[in-house]
This record gives structure tokens, C-alpha cells and sequence, in this order.
């Protein structure tokens, strides 16, 4: 069992050579004596899940991610689902600005923001893995390209508002928050075009 100073030894160690070292589940419980527990494997039924992002709250650490970060990930989904590599990163970067463990006042969560009913059906068991996530935000993005004839921005708007919205107006509706979310999109994705 770690004690909390050993934890934020090794966390500031696996941090400090990697970038990001953290990328699977971790519960916490304080004992009678008032000494914090953190595992990745709760074997005492007083664990409980921390909150993505508890930790570098916590401690003061800042994740600077960068597409680089998921360079294989964002290459597989996109072979996979025939999806640019570029489109990718432009949902990522305004979604989540590539934080993993972002989170939504909506509830969406991980770097393509999924909502726990679309990672349900894009089959992601943790939304908070990259990999997974990756894959199931690009699977949707296929889906809704398939759904809407490969209409980028109808795409698009469709990932941000919801399929229905998209399906009753015909076009991107009438909500501000999602014009500017396709343009802001649709922006980075050039940018992204020019790198690869």
C-alpha cells in the first residue's frame, strides 16, 4: 500500500519522464487514521473512483498535450474508419484541446467529449482511455458521415447538437454554440491538413 507522500514521488517521477503517465482508473479512501489510499486496483470495498483530473488538482500538475501525444491512435481510428487524420485532431483539439479526462458541464467525457450513451454504442468501456476514445469519437464521426452523405458540416454539427437536431432542420441548426463549433472545427482542420 502507498503512502501519499511515496504516491506523489512516483507520480511526479512517471509525470516528469512522460508527460502523462496516468491513463487508467484510480480510487482513493481515507482511513480511521486519516491516511490517503490511491490504487489502480481497489481491493477494500472503501474505495471509491476519483474524479478524472483529481489528482493534478491536487498536486498542481498541468497536462500540455499535444496531438503527438496520440499519434498512433489518431492514426489507427482514422485508417479504421476512413476518416482524415487531420479531422481527427480538429474534433480533439476543440473538444478537449487534447486533456484525456476533460469533462463536459454536459457530461461529456475523454478527447472526442463522448457522451455515455454514444460510448455505449460506439462500444468504448472507458471513455477515459485514449485509445478507446479515439476510436469510438471517429467510429461516430463515420457513422455520421455515412448518415448524412459525407456533408462534413453537417457532420459536424450533428457530433455537437445531436443527430436529430441535424435530421429536423436540414442543415446546421440555428444554435450559435454549434456554428461556431463547426467553424472552429473546420479551421483546425486545415490547420492539421497543412502538418500531414
Amino acid at each position: 500500500m502507498f503512502s501519499l507522500r511515496a504516491f506523489c514521488f512516483l507520480l511526479g517521477v512517471g509525470l516528469g519522464i512522460h508527460g502523462f503517465a496516468l491513463a487508467e482508473s484510480l480510487y482513493s479512501y481515507t482511513d480511521e487514521q486519516g491516511v490517503l489510499h490511491i490504487s489502480n486496483l481497489p481491493t477494500d470495498p472503501r474505495y471509491r473512483l476519483l474524479p478524472p483530473g483529481t489528482l493534478s488538482k491536487k498536486f498542481g500538475r498541468r497536462w500540455s498535450p499535444s496531438p503527438s501525444h496520440f499519434r498512433s491512435e489518431i492514426e489507427i481510428a482514422s485508417s479504421l474508419y476512413d476518416i482524415p487524420k487531420a479531422l481527427v485532431k480538429a474534433v480533439i483539439k476543440v473538444e478537449s484541446d487534447f486533456d484525456p479526462y476533460a469533462i463536459s458541464t454536459k457530461g461529456a467525457m475523454g478527447l472526442m467529449q463522448l457522451m455515455p450513451d454514444t460510448a455505449i454504442a460506439m462500444s468504448v468501456n472507458d471513455v477515459y482511455n485514449p485509445r478507446e476514445n479515439i476510436l469510438g469519437g471517429t467510429r461516430y464521426l463515420r457513422h455520421l458521415m455515412n448518415r448524412f452523405e459525407e456533408d462534413l458540416a453537417l457532420t459536424l454539427a450533428a457530433y455537437h447538437a445531436g443527430e436529430t437536431r441535424v435530421s429536423i432542420y436540414g442543415t446546421i441548426p440555428p444554435i450559435p454554440q454549434t456554428h461556431d463549433y463547426v467553424d472552429q472545427v473546420l479551421y483546425y482542420y486545415q490547420y492539421y491538413l497543412g502538418e500531414d
